[in-house]
């Protein structure tokens, strides 16, 4: 049902307004943890990007695939998937408190959270807000996360609230090295993000 993936791909852009890094985090790995954490106030810094890519999800009833724009203003999104997903193409629009999801020839659909979207739509708690530190290679600062570092001191995996990411690829735009392919995998959901453009912008200097 193509509503259902839509819902179910837009929790990629869900997202919550940037706060402080904190150090509740378990470091392992390879890589250097004074270079981790230099790395890491790097990226925290941006508060804005526009990504071009492709977003695929596999669950026990629901697989598809899909192209996604999303264009992240300090708290504000627009996120704009389509491709062989479904019938049509769909758009996510808001900010902290109000969250709008319109899907082409079947409506609108608003709630005041990323989760409560899913809840409602779909019965389905997930850490959404998290993506929008994890897209950029970060563990979200609000719970406690298991980081195992690379050999370039950056992210190969994370466990975070029960879910696994892993950071299979980097690409190295503007000075910032940012994630270019990304497997998360939760309890009866594996999502894979593909990234072929990253924008980063640092909007609130």
């Amino acid at each position: 049902m193509f509503l259902r993936h839509v819902i179910v791909f837009s929790f990629i852009a869900l997202l919550a307004g940037c706060a402080g890094l904190t150090s509740r985090e378990a470091v392992q790995g390879k890589g250097d943890p004074a270079q981790w954490r230099e790395h890491k106030q790097q990226l925290s810094s941006l508060d804005g990007w526009q990504i071009n890519g492709k977003v695929g999800i596999r669950a026990p009833k629901d697989s598809g695939s899909g192209t996604l724009f999303w264009l992240q203003r300090q708290d504000y999104y627009d996120i704009r998937l389509s491709g062989p997903l479904g019938r049509g193409a769909a758009r996510l629009t808001g900010r902290p408190g109000a969250v709008a999801l319109e899907v082409a020839n079947q409506g609108r659909y608003e709630a005041k959270t990323p989760e409560e979207l899913l809840q409602d739509q779909l019965g389905w708690r997930l850490p959404v807000s998290h993506l929008v530190w994890w897209v950029r290679g970060l563990p979200a600062p609000d719970s406690k996360s298991k980081v195992t570092l690379d050999g370039d001191s950056r992210l190969a995996s994370l466990d975070q609230d029960g879910w696994q990411v892993e950071y299979l690829s980097y690409v190295e735009q503007n000075g910032y090295w940012l994630p270019e392919r990304v497997k998360l995998h939760g309890q009866d959901l594996d999502v894979t993000l593909v990234i072929k453009d990253w924008q980063p912008r640092k909007l609130g200097q």
